[in-house]
């Protein structure tokens, strides 16, 4: 099975995957009472994120059976592929009943220098009628759920020149000093662009940059929790030609921290002097 047709099987698990959480969702619930705190990685989720993983994996691995990125840690091998199964992208947008939330899934492959790269993509926003799929050599597609059907299309950054011209997107943790730098950065570049926005999660920013709705997202301090988000949205957007990148210039390091700019790549170099 090729890695586009691997795409679109695994999109069509992540779907049915997206409508159980988003009936869950739609239920009369207190997510808030719900809410966990996951100490190993210190960030928030609910219960709905275990059975979405459960299910997930058991239906993927159907497909085909790679072992879980997760799980396999420090032991991952070059040559070997892994599943990356992400919980609720976007946990609090999910538990305050907005709509802007998505379920995620990437697939890793460990080249022969022990360097994790993401391959294959996908992205479901369930709420939004919206699904973004990509795999390597084969481009980016967004499936759009309209009233006339479903639509298809293949995806590409916008040609915006112009930091002037622009709308940038970020992005922000719940720890007080994260907030503090993306609050900071995008206080700077107040007047510049001509809009910034902060919706989120970082899976369906990534993808905004990659269909052109934004012309750059960035967020600092995204940690290993969001590596099943990041990934699944980075192989989208580089397979529609944008660009992603550390603060720095750096290539994105899997299992670290990073400070992540994407953008549509000829605004890049104006941008580049805010994000410190």
């Amino acid at each position: 099975m090729d890695l586009r047709e691997l795409a679109v099987k695994v999109s069509a698990v992540v779907s049915e995957a997206g409508t159980l959480a988003y009936q869950d969702q739609m239920k009369p619930h207190d997510f808030i009472e719900d809410a966990r705190e996951d100490r190993s990685r210190k960030r928030q989720y609910t219960t709905v994120d275990d059975r979405l993983v459960r299910f997930c994996h058991e239906r993927i691995n159907a497909i085909h059976p790679y072992e879980c990125w997760e799980e396999a840690g420090s032991d991952r091998k070059p040559g070997e592929r892994y599943w990356c199964i992400g919980r609720i992208d976007g946990a609090i947008n999910y538990m305050r009943n907005m709509p802007e939330w998505t379920v995620t899934v990437s697939l890793f492959e460990v080249d022969e220098d022990g360097t994790n790269v993401p391959i294959l993509g996908v992205v479901h926003a369930p709420v939004q009628g919206l699904t973004y799929m990509a795999a390597k050599g084969y481009g980016a597609i967004r499936i759009r759920s309209t009233a006339l059907g479903e639509k298809r299309e293949k995806i590409m950054p916008s040609t915006t020149a112009t930091l002037k011209e622009s709308v940038v997107s970020f992005g922000m943790s719940y720890f007080p000093d994260e907030s503090k730098r993306a609050l900071n950065t995008a206080a700077a570049l107040a007047g510049k662009p001509a809009d910034i926005k902060r919706v989120g999660p970082v899976s369906m920013d990534l993808c905004k940059v990659a269909d052109g709705t934004y012309d750059a997202y960035f967020e600092p301090s995204l940690h290993s929790w969001d590596v099943p988000g990041v990934s699944a949205g980075a192989v989208i957007l580089r397979e529609a030609q944008g660009r992603l990148e550390r603060w720095d210039g750096s290539d994105i390091m899997w299992g670290a921290s990073n400070d992540v700019v994407a953008s549509n790549g000829p605004i890049m170099d104006e941008l580049r002097p805010y994000l410190r």
